[in-house]
């Protein structure tokens, strides 16, 4: 049995809102929500097809980290030590404005809010863009 889930697209501002259709704990499609205030029972492109990435047999699920030409899965703790660990390196030896910052119209509003904020106030650099900018 289909179960419909309401959420709110996560692909822009605006606050689309979209049913997840869920059949038994399984992501399986997307479906306008016709009572939202916002959207009234429209979606974009994005909005209809936001459910396609969740159980995509590609999608990463684990830290990899490259070593020797190969990638091997990592903890979370080990690739986020190694990511912070570079930046810092890169910093100390060229400078803030040396890191760019590139986010994604993938993300949410809250995410793209949380990596500006990174890149100006832990970094220090205004070298931040958004795809969507294009």
């Amino acid at each position: 049995m289909t179960e419909f889930v309401p959420t709110i697209c996560p692909y822009c501002g605006a606050g689309c809102g979209m049913l997840l259709a869920v059949n038994q704990g399984t992501l399986v499609g997307v479906e306008p929500w016709a009572r939202h205030p916002i959207s009234a029972g429209k979606l974009c492109i994005k909005g209809w097809n936001a459910h396609q990435f969740v159980h995509h047999e590609e999608r990463l699920t684990k830290p990899l980290i490259k070593e020797n030409g190969e990638f091997r899965e990592a903890t979370w703790d080990e690739a986020l030590k190694l990511i912070a660990d570079k930046l810092k390196e890169i910093k100390e030896k060229h400078g803030p404005d040396s890191i760019a910052l590139l986010s994604s119209a993938r993300c949410t509003n809250e995410e793209n809010y949380v990596i500006q904020k990174f890149a100006r106030a832990v970094i220090g650099t205004n070298n931040i863009d958004h795809c969507a900018r294009l």
